[in-house]
């Protein structure tokens, strides 16, 4: 589907991600963002790039694609206008800062019956994917314990600006590591389905200069026996990311430096190693190729609208937990 017009809004590091992944699929990208800098150095990056510096003038032109990957605090804001005009978007995690945006969104995607793929790229992760398949296929007998685990120093992320300038510092911005590594949530999600109810701790431990949190932790239950823990923390060093399955017949381990899937079913082991070469960005390229899909309606949607309000219900609910230091229960007919 060569030149099919996509306009990415955000020309940070995720939006340029996707405007380069786009156009090596052969889209026609156009960018919107209201820094200059921005703008300049996606062009620099994408050969033919419009740029757009103010959104007045995105809104008055035709795309059959739309992505948003700005900061979350404008993502219904920015998606709105093109879900009810029937243009198929692909938005950034998380949908929202907040549940009630998210039910907003939700509900324009649900009348103007408009596709929307959400971002939560893990789920195009190949050694991700094989996991949930071993877990669907009883590898390791019922799960009763899965731990995720994210820890990442947030000035390693992006060297080439100061830690406090980058959305992620701020809370007014949906930055913070309960927001944007809901990626966690969503596997869990993914993985197992809804959890019965959730403990959590969201808090500013570090000496990070932010005004959003650092430091998640949650303990969630789930039907048929699984206890569930998450950490993510954005103080971390060296960094860390991996998702262990303990099942009544073995375990199984899922990290993502080196990228392999491990499982142990002795009780001295040896772990039996499936590696994989990937590299991060063919999770987004995959994501790309499906929303190329999407819009050519060739697809539905994989990751949807109604996963997204699903993670962000578990996000109140771990908000509310840490307020009032009690259990919160999910209403299983929400």
């Amino acid at each position: 589907m060569n030149g099919w017009h996509v306009l990415v809004a955000g020309a940070g590091s995720a939006g340029r991600r996707h405007a380069r992944n786009l156009a090596t699929l052969g889209a026609r990208v156009s960018v919107f963002d209201p820094r200059p800098d921005r703008l300049a150095l996606a062009g620099e990056e994408v050969p033919g790039l419009e740029a757009l510096a103010a959104w007045e003038a995105a809104l008055d032109r035709r795309f059959q694609g739309v992505v948003v990957a700005s900061p979350p605090h404008v993502h219904v804001e920015q998606a709105l206008p093109w879900v009810r005009r029937g243009v198929p978007v692909l938005l950034e995690k998380p949908v929202a800062p907040a549940l009630a945006p998210a039910l907003e969104l939700a509900a324009a995607v649900a009348e103007a019956g408009t596709p929307l793929l959400l971002g939560y790229t893990y789920r195009w992760w190949p050694p991700l994917q094989e996991l949930r398949r071993r877990i669907d296929a009883g590898d390791i007998g019922p799960p009763r314990h899965a731990r995720f685990v994210m820890s990442a120093h947030l000035a390693d992320w992006h060297p080439w600006e100061r830690y406090q300038d980058f959305f992620m510092s701020r809370a007014d911005q949906g930055g913070g590591a309960l927001l944007d590594e809901s990626h966690f949530l969503d596997l869990a999600l993914w993985l197992f389905g809804r959890p019965r109810a959730l403990y959590g701790r969201v808090e500013h431990l570090s000496s990070l200069e932010i005004s959003s949190d650092d430091n998640v932790d949650i303990v969630a239950t789930f039907d048929g026996g699984l206890r569930v823990t998450i950490h993510l923390d954005l103080y971390g060093r060296p960094h860390q990311k991996s998702v262990t399955v303990v099942g009544e017949q073995g375990t199984l381990q899922c990290e993502f430096a080196p990228n392999r899937l491990r499982r142990g079913t002795a009780e001295a082991g040896p772990w039996e190693d499936t590696p994989f070469t990937c590299e991060r960005n063919d999770m987004f390229v995959a994501l790309a190729r499906e929303f190329q899909d999407v819009v050519a309606g060739r697809a539905r949607p994989t990751c949807t609208i109604a996963d997204g309000v699903e993670v962000m219900r578990c996000i109140e609910a771990v908000r509310r937990s840490t307020k009032e230091g009690v259990l919160v229960s999910l209403d299983p007919s929400c």
